[in-house]
């Protein structure tokens, strides 16, 4: 997805930021050409063809072995409890990186949603447009090591650890879907409002159950970092669509500011009320 605070944000590995250049991302050169190695695989695919399986090396699946020893626990204590007991049936921590076709043929199956691959990313049109035909546009590559539980870059950990049990749900496909609907029935200012929107609700939403904020967002559930900090003392912004559509968001580092929705019934409900006055 293509977000609004690109300054800063080490991007693709030929950024010439200087917050870049401090990035492993930009100073590990092999890491550079596995991530262009992928990147061309992404560019040669086409849509509605099988996603290409990618052979991970050793040091990726010891990253993702990472990732998931960190944020098990985490998920199993403090995530929605529609998303845990998903995690818990897909069971992605026990097994080695998934393929995103296998995703498709498998979980995914349930909703019509897909996985597909791009290099890095997209705009903003491009992404809602796939929602709106139930598409996930997915990066295929891993996150550097030495940034195990926290990076800001969209990589395979965030696509497949944050959105896939999401996407398999089918409120949550729904929700996804929709704003890709109402992404195409409006302008370039009305997609980075629907932008901001997804980025504190889908990305880094909370929604409060059984007395306690538990994380929804995808931007939350793929951060070892961030969710372990979840309680410590942060802004909490009120669920006022119209005030989260107008409040810019960075990207480049762990989230100061969040959102709390009451239930899960008031978070579903008044996105797609939302995103229906925006359809039209």
């Amino acid at each position: 997805m293509q977000m609004e605070a690109q300054i800063g944000s080490p991007g693709p590995p030929g950024s010439e930021s200087s917050e870049a250049q401090q990035h492993p991302c930009f100073t590990d050169l092999s890491y550079r050409r596995r991530r262009n190695q992928i990147a061309a695989l992404a560019r040669e695919h086409r849509s509605g063809d099988p996603v290409p399986e990618l052979e991970y090396e050793a040091s990726e699946q010891a990253t993702w072995k990472e990732v998931w020893e960190a944020l098990l626990p985490l998920h199993r204590e403090r995530a929605l409890s529609d998303l845990r007991e998903r995690g818990e049936q897909m069971q992605l921590w026990a097994r080695p990186i998934p393929q995103l076709e296998e995703l498709n043929r498998g979980g995914l199956a349930a909703t019509g949603f897909r996985f597909e691959p791009v290099e890095d990313l997209v705009p903003h049109q491009d992404f809602f447009a796939a929602l709106a035909q139930r598409t996930f546009l997915s990066t295929q590559y891993m996150r550097h090591g030495a940034t195990a539980l926290y990076t800001p870059e969209p990589d395979l950990v965030h696509e497949v650890v944050g959105h896939a049990a999401g996407l398999s749900i089918p409120w949550v496909a729904d929700l996804a879907q929709a704003f890709g609907l109402a992404a195409g029935r409006t302008d370039d200012r009305g997609r980075l409002r629907l932008d901001r929107l997804f980025w504190f609700t889908m990305e880094f939403g909370l929604i409060r159950e059984a007395g306690e904020a538990r994380a929804f967002g995808a931007g939350l559930l793929s951060s070892a970092g961030e969710l372990a900090g979840l309680r410590e003392t942060k802004e909490r912004l009120p669920f006022d669509l119209e005030l989260l559509a107008e409040t810019a968001y960075e990207n480049d580092r762990p989230q100061t500011r969040l959102v709390e929705a009451p239930s899960r019934t008031d978070f579903e409900r008044g996105l797609h009320r939302y995103l229906e006055q925006v359809r039209g």
